[in-house]
């Protein structure tokens, strides 16, 4: 869910941009056909999302959501740290978020047909609506969680959760803050192991 901090930790490379955005549309094996490179993007994507899990300052940040919405903690926080990274962008990366957002886009455009059908439409909706530059207002991230809940199989109380970040904002940001390097070097490790 945390399409930004995904492409951020991803690096230069467009294939693992990519792979790491759709990541969380591919679940169990990679599809047959899906590029090599594609395929460590997802790679990469999965071992994030295990390497923040486990994280102390990510699990820090998951007790700090309420019991109402604990079930939920995880994908609250990573759509809080999309925020914080979104709006905190100039002390992560030199070139305007909008510039950057659009350069995602684009390399998602580049590679839609060779990712899975389910995600094609909800990618193309991505850039339509420019999700990645909205998380930066806490506007952005009250409308995701409103989709989100809107799209789930059984109800659930992800809409209104902004109320868990502006409840705690000052933890989830030191939270933020210590994990995000910690992921950085995790990411180089893996990259230079593969």
């Amino acid at each position: 869910m945390n399409f930004l901090a995904h492409a951020l930790l991803a690096g230069e490379a467009p294939a693992l941009v990519v792979g790491g955005v759709v990541g969380d549309w591919i679940k169990g094996p990679l599809p047959a056909g899906l590029p090599e490179d594609l395929a460590r993007g997802v790679a990469l994507h999965r071992a994030i999302d295990v390497f923040a899990e486990t994280h102390p300052a990510f699990c820090a940040s998951r007790a700090r959501v309420s019991a109402a919405r604990r079930r939920y903690a995880g994908v609250l926080v990573d759509i809080f740290y999309d925020h914080l990274l979104a709006r905190d962008w100039p002390q992560y990366r030199q070139d305007p978020l909008g510039a950057y957002c659009a350069t995602v886009y684009r390399q998602i455009a580049d590679q839609l047909h060779h990712l899975p059908e389910g995600s094609r439409h909800a990618l193309a909706l991505m850039a339509r609506e420019d999700w990645l530059q909205s998380y930066a207002a806490l506007e952005g991230i009250a409308d995701v969680l409103a989709r989100m809940a809107r799209r789930a199989r059984q109800p659930n109380p992800l809409a209104g959760g902004e109320a868990e970040f502006l409840a705690a904002a000052e933890g989830f940001e030191c939270d933020f803050r210590d994990w995000l390097p910690d992921a950085q070097r995790f990411v180089a490790a893996w990259l230079a192991a593969r």
